[in-house]
Formats: structure tokens, C-alpha cells, sequence
């Protein structure tokens, strides 16, 4: 049993096309096609079959498809016991996450890790929030962020809490409540407001403000990146929503914290189980647990 052909088929139970598994894994469509065609050779049956213009797994594509991640997991953990047994953790871990959490973390990570044997490489995204469980398939950790106990869509997967943080309204300076040290969600009610695009966290927060005001906010734009929030608010363009601990400080915003409305959001870790299996990646994602209580 040859254990690239379980990870192909996992690809592609994953991406459900050729044409995805072959654009993820740097490979040709028709170089994909032929490693199926291999495999089914070596499994002795039919591991997938025609579905309209594409293809789909078979039963027993799928339930090869199925425990292909146990396997590799057992590979991962095995290599892992090694790596501790020799005392010699190495390798490369990838990471995506969003900007606003990867910018606290990432510096004092590859502090943590300069001169190791652990490799760091980085990307960003700022996605929905339902989208970051997609991300694990192209990376050992994805950071995101959430206000409940872990991103919708993630359920099943491993993942760390890395920090809890505060989310404050953002006033322009010189604003009515700017001066207050609290806020209710009432005082808000009719306020222009920079939201995020809907299926971010911070919007769940905007949905409870608007609930417990009994009144709808002003949503007059809808951007991703906090620094592009904070100018907007600073040009009086409206209030918003900021993290308390990862907000640069700036003379022309005041973040104000809310009394009546739960605002916090998680920032998470999230991987497959056979990556965080992997020795290096439970170091990096201990690092990134250990900074974050930095952060509290």
C-alpha cells in the first residue's frame, strides 16, 4: 500500500476536482489523472468514476480517502517520537492567519525560533470566518479568529486558543461618547458604522449591538483591514469595532469598551491532526500559545 496514493485520494476527497488537486500540489491535471490510474492498479478496484463532467470517488475511493488521514497521522506521530528521541526537532512549518493576530505574533515567533532548526513560512489572509477551516488543507497552522469557542466550519478540527481579546468601539476623537469610560448598546444606536463584510466575527458583535439597542447602526462600509478602519474613523467617517491589545495607539481614536454586549473575540490555531503530529508544528504552536498569554 503505497501511501502517496492514500494522500492523492485525500486531495482529492478534499478539493473534489482534478484540476484543484492538481493546482494545490503543483502537478499537471493529466500527471493527476495518471497517479489515479496508478493507484487503482494498486488497490486492485475502481477508486473513482464519472459524475457529470467531472469525477467523484468511488465507495471504496472514499473509504480509502477516509482513513488515509489516520495514516498519515501514525506517520506523523512516529516521526515525531523520533524527533524527540533524538532530541533534533526540524523542519519547515508553514502558517497562515489573519494580519491583525499574525502581526503580534509573528515577530517574537521567529524571535523564539532564530537559529533553530525549525523553518517559519508565512502568508496572510483575512478570510470569513467559516473559511479558515478550508485553509488547513494548504497549511500545517492556520490562525484565525472567532467570537465563539472556535470558527464555524472547524468543528472536528484540533485547535489551540491563543489569546482572548477585547473588542472596543473606535470613536474619532472629539466624538459625544469619546469621553466616556464604558458604553451601552443603546448609545450606539443610529451611529454611522465601519463593519466588516457579513461572516466576519466582528459583525456577529454589530448583530447583539443592534439587538440589545433594539435600533440598526449605520452601516456605511464594510472593509477588512483594522489599519483602514482606524483612518476611516479617525476622518469621522464613523464608529467601528477594534482589538483592544493589537490596536496601535493613535491621538485621533479612542477605543471605549462595551458594558452590555459580549464583545470578545478568540484567537485560534487551527491544523489537521496528522500535521500537528508533527513535532515542529506542536513546538511552533506551543510558541504561539506561550506568546499570546503575552497578549492578556
Amino acid at each position: 500500500m503505497d501511501v502517496r496514493h492514500l494522500d492523492l485520494l485525500r486531495e482529492f476527497a478534499d478539493r473534489g476536482s482534478i484540476t484543484a488537486v492538481a493546482a494545490a500540489t503543483y502537478r499537471s491535471p493529466s500527471a493527476v489523472s495518471q497517479q489515479l490510474r496508478s493507484a487503482e492498479r494498486a488497490f486492485g478496484t475502481a477508486l473513482v468514476e464519472p459524475d457529470g463532467r467531472g469525477l467523484r470517488l468511488t465507495a471504496a475511493g472514499r473509504l480509502l480517502a477516509s482513513r488515509a488521514g489516520d495514516v498519515a497521522s501514525a506517520l506523523a506521530r512516529l516521526q515525531r517520537e523520533l524527533d524527540e528521541l533524538t532530541g533534533k526537532p526540524a523542519g519547515t512549518v508553514s502558517i497562515v492567519g489573519l494580519p491583525s493576530a499574525m502581526e503580534f505574533l509573528v515577530p517574537r515567533l521567529f524571535s523564539r525560533f532564530d537559529g533553530s532548526a525549525i523553518e517559519l513560512l508565512l502568508d496572510d489572509a483575512d478570510v470569513a470566518e467559516a473559511d479558515f477551516a478550508s485553509l488547513v488543507a494548504d497549511y500545517d497552522l492556520v490562525v484565525g479568529h472567532t467570537i465563539g469557542a472556535q470558527p464555524a466550519g472547524a468543528e472536528g478540527l484540533p485547535h489551540h486558543i491563543i489569546a482572548t481579546e477585547p473588542l472596543d468601539v473606535a470613536l474619532p476623537l472629539g466624538h459625544r461618547l469619546a469621553g466616556r469610560t464604558s458604553l451601552r448598546a443603546a448609545d450606539l444606536a443610529g451611529e454611522r458604522w465601519i463593519g466588516v463584510p457579513v461572516g466576519y466575527p466582528f459583525d456577529t458583535v454589530r448583530i447583539s449591538i443592534e439587538n440589545q439597542a433594539g435600533q440598526p447602526l449605520q452601516v456605511v462600509q464594510r472593509v477588512r483591514d483594522n489599519r483602514l478602519v482606524e483612518s476611516l474613523v479617525a476622518a469621522r467617517q464613523g464608529c467601528a469595532l477594534l482589538p483592544r491589545f493589537t490596536t496601535r495607539p493613535r491621538p485621533d481614536v479612542v477605543l471605549v469598551p462595551l458594558a452590555d454586549v459580549r464583545s470578545v473575540r478568540r484567537i485560534v490555531a487551527l491544523g489537521r491532526p496528522d500535521r500537528l503530529e508533527r513535532a515542529a508544528v506542536r513546538i511552533v504552536a506551543d510558541a504561539l500559545t506561550s506568546i499570546g498569554a503575552e497578549l492578556e
